[in-house]
């Protein structure tokens, strides 16, 4: 019985080690008024991910994309990301201006979330800054893993400057298929 529950004891100490090392980690969502603050001491670019309570795809894009490993090393890494309520009832000043909630039947918007989706307001968006809090681009509806891979790294990269999308994702597929086949 006590070689039992020595076995026992180590098994669950294996998997409670292993269990933090899958999915450990997270994407270090901010504020905007954290992330604004960061911007002045290290500029990076920004990620917003832009969502409702109420929104069945920004849920399952939290689940099946964002809670990624590689993604959220990625992101961490690269930009400063900000979880943004389309329907919050807080101001928000960005840019020199004060953004707030708009209230229309029974539920309503943020300014900013309007602004910086360029009038195309939709859920899940989510839009990419520059380090000098220009909007990049939004990019609209859910997005898997292997697509949110491709955009992150093309803004990131500042490809998005002088790569048109179609090239960039024809050589980073080229490039993917090659060390695939590479290590077998």
């Amino acid at each position: 019985m006590k070689y039992l529950v020595n076995i026992s004891l180590a098994m669950f100490a294996f998997l409670s080690v292993h269990s933090q090392a899958v999915g450990q980690n997270k994407i270090k969502w901010m504020t905007w008024e954290q992330a604004l603050e960061a911007q002045k001491s290290q500029p990076k670019k920004m990620v917003v991910d832009i969502y409702t309570d109420w929104c069945m795809w920004c849920k399952r894009m939290d689940k099946q994309t964002f809670q990624k490993d590689h993604i959220a090393r990625y992101v961490n890494k690269h930009y400063y990301a900000i979880k943004f309520d389309a329907e919050q009832k807080e101001d928000i000043v960005f840019n020199g201006n004060t953004y707030k909630y708009i209230k229309k039947g029974r539920k309503g918007y943020h300014e900013l979330a309007l602004a910086i989706t360029q009038g195309q307001l939709s859920y899940p968006t989510v839009v990419f800054l520059d380090e000098k809090l220009s909007v990049i681009q939004p990019i609209p509806g859910f997005q898997d893993a292997q697509m949110f891979e491709l955009i992150m790294t093309y803004f990131s990269d500042n490809h998005y400057k002088d790569t048109p999308w179609a090239v960039y994702t024809r050589d980073y597929k080229s490039e993917i298929k090659t060390h695939t086949v590479s290590h077998k």
